[in-house]
């Protein structure tokens, strides 16, 4: 990347209790521009109250600004206070701690959005650790296919409601693992809406981007791995709690009209939901952080 390139960008980390991730990262981060001295001031770690080494971590890259935040905010609350402790650029990097870039993967994102001024954000492909894909760029589902794939999403992948809301061309969301926003969008909705603590923020935030008519896209040519449930794991009963009342948020937001109706149906769906996830963690000492959300 070209120091003019760098100019454009700052880089935001929201990282909690994630220090067995964070080297890596940040390392992937220095390998993205030609001179770390490029970014010096523009790699920006927002710290969630961790209690491990992360802070340890850090200091060992000159050009990482740590940033307290001295309680567990979540992650749309963390992110919001990293763009806002960065300068004046017009994008900025927004990424969990636990992914890993690949060469020119910031520069590739920077560059589609420079060339698209319709676009609030663009995302990379995001890379499981052995390799598969990760849905990182779905559509808004309807109310049918999110009934479909709340239920049968993680015991069913190929089922047809899944189908729709991940197998698609154009996104409507794109996720919040890593994605570089437009300041100038962000800021014109608010950033993050920081009611909620983890999960479906970034499908909150799409959302209302294209209320205000801006849209998002993947890039093909950007990529990244990601060590999914790097935080989550600490606590995942608590998270898969977060997860459904962040659902339960979007759907009173999204829901609008006659179909509103319908809430006490979806509420008492995804109290169900839950408990199903929660049963399958105990049954099968599986990750909640590892299935389709």
């Amino acid at each position: 990347m070209t120091a003019e390139m760098t100019a454009l960008l700052a880089v935001v980390v929201v990282s909690h209790n994630s220090a067995v991730h964070l080297d890596a990262c940040l390392t992937s981060i220095a390998t993205q521009f030609g001179s770390t001295d490029d970014v010096m001031d523009e790699v920006v770690v927002v710290d969630n109250d961790s209690s491990d080494r992360s802070a340890a971590v850090a200091a060992g890259y000159p050009f990482v600004r740590w940033v307290p935040t001295g309680a567990n905010l979540g992650f749309g609350s963390g992110a919001n206070r990293g763009v806002a402790a960065t300068a004046a650029q017009p994008y900025v990097a927004i990424l969990n701690p636990d992914v890993i870039l690949q060469p020119h993967c910031l520069e590739r994102l920077v560059e589609v959005l420079t060339d698209r001024p319709d676009l609030a954000a663009v995302g990379p492909i995001v890379l499981n650790l052995d390799g598969s894909q990760y849905p990182s760029a779905r559509t808004f589902p309807s109310l049918i296919d999110a009934a479909g794939h709340a239920l049968l999403g993680s015991m069913v992948p190929g089922n047809s409601f899944t189908k729709r809301y991940v197998g698609i061309g154009q996104p409507d969301w794109i996720s919040g693992t890593a994605m570089v926003v437009r300041r100038s969008a962000f800021e014109q909705v608010g950033g993050f809406d920081e009611a909620y603590f983890m999960y479906v923020e970034d499908v909150d935030l799409c959302w209302r981007w294209r209320q205000a008519g801006w849209r998002v896209d993947r890039v093909q040519s950007a990529v990244l791995h990601h060590a999914i449930g790097g935080s989550s794991e600490a606590a995942p009963f608590a998270m898969i709690v977060a997860h459904h009342r962040s659902l339960w948020r979007f759907a009173q937001r999204c829901t609008t009209g006659p179909k509103r109706l319908l809430l006490p149906v979806i509420g008492v769906g995804l109290v169900a939901r839950m408990g199903l996830v929660m049963a399958r963690r105990v049954v099968l000492h599986r990750p909640p952080a590892t299935q389709h959300r």
